[in-house]
């Protein structure tokens, strides 16, 4: 069965527009207990056939450990969004329902080199001293979700101290768990090599504030 319909396509690639920079997608699996890895290789597959300047790879966590470490991959199933350098743009799960937006935002940000982030903005990043490490829980049927993971991968394009990573929170509920994620969107901000919630936020912030909560969790 196919994930994106007929009648849908042309409003996929509207949607995406042209592409001037070939856009790579790594999609990373692993055999055995990894519920929605098939699905997520099936609807990239039919995205990548109807957008042009779109690569898809695809690798086993394990068997492709070397990759999987490279691009700091620890879970399936995993997709990293890059062009000619790797941003730090994750999504973890499948891409379906409101978080499909998300695929979408992130493949044309990243084809088009164009983060589309406010002067001001880039400005504030540019105070960054530590490297900055972005989580957004989200569920597929959240229809405030995507504008929060987009703004994440915006921020982690603008800026090289910057990595994001959206991840499905009822496919990962051992994480979901570690940060205490009760609602969607929730962000959890760490900084420098800490994996601790050093500051969390939920909802879908305006681009002033999320940059105001995230130059917080630096200081």
């Amino acid at each position: 069965m196919a994930f994106i319909q007929e009648s849908d396509k042309a409003e996929i690639k509207a949607q995406v527009g042209e592409l001037s920079n070939e856009v790579k997608i790594l999609v990373f699996t692993q055999s055995g207990d990894c519920q929605y890895c098939g699905e997520v290789q099936t609807i990239l597959k039919e995205f990548s056939r109807i957008i042009d300047n779109v690569k898809l790879e695809t690798y086993d966590i394990e068997a492709n450990s070397d990759l999987a470490q490279k691009y700091n991959v620890k879970r399936a199933p995993a997709i990293v969004i890059m062009g000619e350098k790797d941003h730090g743009i994750r999504y973890y799960g499948l891409p379906a329902g409101y978080e499909f937006v998300a695929l979408i935002n992130a493949v044309r940000m990243v084809g088009q080199s164009n983060h589309e982030l406010a002067p001001e903005t880039v400005q504030q990043l540019s105070k960054l001293t530590k490297p900055v490490h972005i989580q957004v829980f989200v569920t597929p049927s959240c229809p405030y979700c995507p504008n929060a993971v987009t703004l994440s991968h915006q921020l982690a394009m603008a800026s090289d101290l910057v990595t994001s990573d959206a991840i499905e929170a009822t496919e990962f509920p051992e994480l979901a768990m570690r940060y205490n994620v009760r609602g969607v969107p929730r962000t959890v901000v760490s900084v420098g090599s800490s994996e601790s919630d050093d500051r969390h936020f939920e909802g879908a912030m305006p681009e002033q504030y999320f940059i105001e909560e995230l130059l917080k969790a630096v200081n």
